[in-house]
């Protein structure tokens, strides 16, 4: 029982110094990553990863798409995406 209780405490102490960290000089990130695969049972896939980092929180979201470039394209053609920049790996 005593370790449970210890394992509990850390991760509330972790858990209390996410959340008071000042994100105040966070630098404003917004990207949109391709990562083309060379997979040869999966010709034309690979995955896209669009991340939001700001003062104002973080979101990442990944998704592994047919033809991910065109994906990321009809992505940036939103109006909530439009400041994203497209960054294309081989």
């Amino acid at each position: 029982m005593y370790k449970i209780d210890k394992i509990r405490a850390h991760r509330e102490a972790l858990k209390h110094a996410w959340f008071n960290m000042d994100n105040s000089k966070t630098p404003i990130r917004k990207e949109i990553i391709v990562t083309l695969r060379d997979n040869p049972y999966w010709p034309g896939y690979g995955d896209v990863e669009i991340i939001s980092d700001s003062p104002n929180g973080y979101s990442c979201f990944t998704t592994h798409q047919e033809n991910p470039i065109e994906y990321a394209k009809e992505r940036l053609k939103e109006n909530k995406y439009k400041e994203y920049k497209l960054i294309i790996i081989e």
